[in-house]
């Protein structure tokens, strides 16, 4: 197992949602924990690691694709957060959302403000 992937991975993690990944960790613990931690070291800690795009520009384009493929209602909600979390507006992922309309059609914008309601009104909470 490389370490370094791993410590990365948490890093990014940590800055953008600490308590999805621990929930995910869990959720997987007992039957694929290592599927965890590969979530760990490639996307967060070889993708997200990479020069050329701030964690910020990364989370929009990755709430952008979630909401396109409108397959994963969980997940756009992490990401989601995570947007917020690494100083993205409430607004900016609206915006981002409601743009994926003309790419993805109407009913995966309409989820996708649907999962960002969700979203806020838990952090409203």
């Amino acid at each position: 197992m490389d370490d370094l992937r791993y410590k990365k991975g948490i890093k990014n993690l940590e800055k953008m949602n600490p308590n999805n990944f621990k929930q995910l960790e869990e959720n997987l613990k007992d039957i694929a924990p290592d599927l965890a931690r590969y979530v760990a070291e490639f996307p967060y800690g070889d993708i997200y690691s990479r020069p050329g795009l701030d964690l910020r520009s990364r989370e929009i384009a990755t709430v952008a694709a979630l909401t396109a493929m409108g397959n994963s209602p969980h997940e756009l909600q992490s990401h989601i957060e995570g947007a917020l979390n690494v100083g993205c507006t409430r607004q900016e992922v609206l915006e981002v959302i409601i743009q994926m309309a003309v790419y993805a059609g109407f009913p995966a914008a309409i989820n996708g403000v649907n999962a960002a309601k969700e979203v806020f009104n838990k952090l409203d909470e």
